[in-house]
């Protein structure tokens, strides 16, 4: 291998998917034959592998100098090819009823304790929320972040909250964990989360779940109005549209038991 002229952090990086694209070529692959395939040091390979090997990508064969591939890489590409997937699937979905409702959807997933926005139809209002493909908002006061979180046990929905500060954004704002769960359990039951005035005045917002092939919520599809044009008596067929989407979406990613 020429000796690259790249800062070191960056050679380190391209020595790693080198390795990789090794072991992928070769089901197994020693330590020297490795070295002198890739022309680094017999010392410099091992590093890397025993690296890879804890982080979970490589594994090794007993105590015999023979690596390969683990599956925790395929998992991962699965999931990115997963996302890149979700998003052209929802926008299909998604626009059904952004043209029957002139409202804004949102498609969100969670990401470090927050949710972040991966897609989104504006409203055709002039009045609308604002919002950007990319924006972080907070878990606790957001009906899309409700829905994410009400695929989590108790244990796990403590432990990514932890960390957070419950920030009073409006009156009506979630102010604890406990508080946050007692509505998290009302959501599983009814299949969609509310975000009534929480977190900013005068927006009103319903999600709902869509899981992925093994039944995990991996994101949440939302339709936001202002108050003043929210009517509470439309509220039950707003759910039902969304969870037409919510459904189609899932199903498109190996999912068909979608709650009723």
């Amino acid at each position: 291998m020429a000796k690259s002229t790249q800062p070191e952090a960056v050679s380190s990086v391209l020595k790693v998917f080198h390795i990789l694209q090794a072991l992928g070529e070769q089901k197994e692959i020693g330590v020297s034959e490795l070295s002198q395939r890739l022309m680094m040091s017999k010392a410099t390979t091992y590093r890397f592998l025993q690296t890879m090997k804890g982080l979970g990508y490589v594994s090794q064969q007993g105590e015999a100098d023979k690596y390969s591939l683990t599956i925790k890489l395929f998992e991962l590409g699965s999931l990115s090819l997963e996302y890149l997937d979700l998003v052209s699937i929802a926008d299909k979905e998604m626009r059904v009823v952004a043209e029957q409702t002139n409202e804004a959807l949102h498609l969100g997933i969670m990401d470090e304790g927050s949710i972040v926005y991966v897609h989104k139809i504006d409203s055709g209002y002039n009045l609308r929320m604002y919002s950007r493909i990319g924006r972080r908002n907070p878990l606790y006061c957001t009906a899309i972040g409700k829905v994410l979180l009400s695929g989590k046990n108790e244990v796990d929905v403590r432990k990514i909250l932890e960390p957070i500060e419950f920030i009073k954004h409006t009156d009506k704002t979630i102010e604890s964990t406990d508080q946050l769960l007692a509505e998290l359990e009302q959501v599983k039951e009814q299949g969609f989360a509310e975000d009534n005035e929480e977190q900013e005045i005068g927006i009103r917002c319903i999600a709902v779940p869509v899981y992925d092939r093994l039944g995990q919520i991996i994101a949440s599809a939302s339709i936001s109005f202002p108050t003043i044009r929210f009517d509470e008596t439309q509220k039950q067929s707003y759910v039902a549209q969304l969870k037409a989407v919510g459904k189609q979406v899932s199903a498109q990613l190996g999912f068909y038991d979608y709650p009723a």
